[in-house]
């Protein structure tokens, strides 16, 4: 207790990188001028070798902040689970969210390194996550928002197997079995009552493609009593099995479905961008204040493929003309799967960004993904 003393900085920094067999210490730009104390200590001390510093700017990447102390701030207050919270930019939150260690590496390679401050675009990791993941995942289907239909010719107790490819561009991973009956479920999204033009989607009276099925026509909407859509009354063409028409009649749209009566109950976590601002910290506001509040949606009784069933934690899958998606290691059980977005088919944030610029953009929501179809 007679020296209550600690070494500075300076001088532990070099000689600790020494002793411990550090060949290169990497900073960040304020460091640079702290390298000729550096370099004094570890040539006036005997040490086994001598490291070299070498200073690099930080990385800021925009709608985040990569600050360990303001990640524990928003952790500190309840506003994201923890540092593998998968809105944020740590490594157990992206590979929770299922981020893969290929994009980020090419990301790396992308960006380099430097001695220049400057603002990485978020869009060019999400890029670089989605070649990845495109050229990766497998492909299923999920219903996230679903909506009833029953196809009234069909015969009723009877269930098909289909064959679905698992990568439309690698026929080489071959083909899944989908099972098919009376009773599906389609997207929210894809039923409209009174369509515009170019919907090609579900409406009264119009014919789709499903998927790997067959064509279907919308005969009847049924509604509760609020005057919400909670099923759809469909005819299929028992002639169109794979989804082609005999008589060469043209479909345009085709959309995903799921077997009512033989899907997997899920919940799915749609993650988007932590911050509603390009720049959190802009004009000296407190970061917290641009908080995206839609950053994470979570929907309940969500119909995916059985399959899925046997999914295992961070492994990629695309639901087909939705997005990419993983099975959650933290909170997914055997009774209730849960299945988090990794990133979208489309940067959604991107046509935002151009209808209104950053400093302007008071919107909290990027617009909800068009649909192929």
């Amino acid at each position: 207790d007679k020296w209550c003393i600690y070494p500075m900085y300076d001088f532990t920094h070099g000689i600790s990188d020494a002793l411990e067999g550090i060949t290169h210490s990497l900073c960040s730009l304020e460091f640079e001028d702290h390298r000729p104390l550096y370099d004094w200590f570890l040539d006036n001390v005997s040490v086994p070798c001598h490291p070299q510093q070498i200073e690099f700017a930080r990385m800021n990447i925009n709608f985040t902040v990569l600050s360990k102390r303001k990640l524990q701030r928003l952790i500190d207050e309840g506003k994201v689970a923890g540092w593998d919270d998968p809105r944020l930019p740590t490594l157990e939150g992206m590979r929770r969210r299922g981020y893969t260690p290929a994009a980020i590496r090419n990301f790396c390679n992308i960006i380099g390194v430097s001695k220049k401050e400057s603002r990485i675009d978020m869009g060019l990791l999400e890029s670089c996550l989605r070649d990845d993941l495109n050229e990766n995942a497998m492909r299923v289907m999920g219903v996230i928002r679903p909506l009833k239909v029953t196809i009234e010719n069909y015969p009723e107790g009877q269930t098909e197997t289909l064959e679905a490819m698992n990568h439309p561009q690698k026929p080489e991973l071959g083909k899944r079995d989908v099972s098919f009956s009376r009773e599906i479920y389609v997207e929210q999204d894809d039923f409209m009552e009174d369509p515009p033009k170019k919907f090609f989607r579900l409406g009264p009276g119009r014919e789709v493609r499903l998927r790997a099925a067959y064509l279907v026509t919308c005969k009847e909407v049924i509604k509760n009593e609020a005057g919400e859509v909670v099923e759809l009354i469909c005819t299929y063409d028992p002639a169109t099995r794979g989804g082609n028409a005999p008589d060469g009649r043209k479909v345009k749209g085709t959309i995903h479905w799921v077997n009512a009566n033989d899907c997997l109950d899920a919940e799915v976590r749609l993650y988007d961008r932590l911050f509603k601002d390009e720049n959190p910290e802009q004009d000296g506001q407190d970061f917290v204040e641009n908080l995206n509040p839609a950053s994470l949606e979570v929907l309940t009784g969500c119909k995916l493929e059985k399959r899925l069933a046997s999914a295992e934690p961070e492994v990629p899958f695309q639901f087909e003309r939705l997005g990419y998606f993983c099975l959650d290691r933290k909170d997914s059980t055997d009774d209730m799967p849960v299945f988090n977005r990794t990133v979208t088919l489309r940067d959604a944030w991107a046509k935002l960004a151009k209808q209104h610029p950053p400093r302007k953009n008071k919107g909290n929501k990027p617009p909800r993904q068009k649909k192929k179809g």
